[in-house]
């Protein structure tokens, strides 16, 4: 029997399928760092993507932020006319007021009474004079009550001078009303409107 050696044969084949081992592994190696880089790539210019999407919306927020900071500025100089406006609008209704109050101070004024003073705090009327007797202060309170242009007298101080006919120094206070208002808040907002 033929003695056969097949030795260099296999020595010869497993040389040739460890370099196309070699060479598969270098060929994946490749492939895998090709697709690496290909992803890493990819990932990288989506991220690139993505900030330059990030920083126009923080661009067009900031201008969006200019925009409502003028809007609010605007709704403030808004507020501010309106309220202008209604002090304007309401002097312009109280501006006769002060005709008939003064009118209405000497038409309930009696015989016997004579003004020093009157001082005016909002709505609110402070009235000093000296009267003859502290009944023609009453009668000045009851005229006061019955005007239609001031209301609510209270009278805050009487003073007697010593005897005989000095009279009495007296302090009184009365709102201002206006006839033409209504009285009901509500009532005044569907006028002026």
């Amino acid at each position: 029997m033929p003695r056969i050696n097949l030795l260099p044969w296999r020595e010869a084949e497993r040389k040739q399928k460890r370099q196309e081992f070699g060479v598969g592994a270098v060929a994946a190696l490749l492939i895998a760092g090709v697709i690496t880089f290909g992803v890493n790539w990819q990932m990288s210019a989506a991220i690139d993507s993505q900030n330059e999407r990030n920083q126009y919306l923080k661009g067009e927020i900031a201008n969006l932020d200019k925009q409502i900071a003028e809007i609010l500025d605007l709704e403030q100089r808004k507020q501010r006319l309106k309220s202008r406006i209604e002090v304007i609008e309401q002097l312009e209704r109280s501006r006769p007021e002060i005709v008939h109050v003064f009118d209405q101070l000497v038409r309930t004024l009696p015989e016997g009474i004579y003004l020093t003073g009157v001082k005016q705090t909002e709505r609110k009327l402070t009235i000093k004079g000296v009267a003859q007797s502290s009944t023609r202060v009453a009668s000045y309170m009851r005229n006061i009550d019955q005007s239609e242009w001031l209301a609510d007298p209270s009278l805050d101080i009487l003073e007697t001078k010593g005897s005989g006919d000095g009279g009495s120094d007296f302090t009184l206070n009365a709102s201002q009303e206006n006839p033409q208002l209504p009285k009901n808040p509500n009532e005044q907002a569907v006028a002026a409107r």
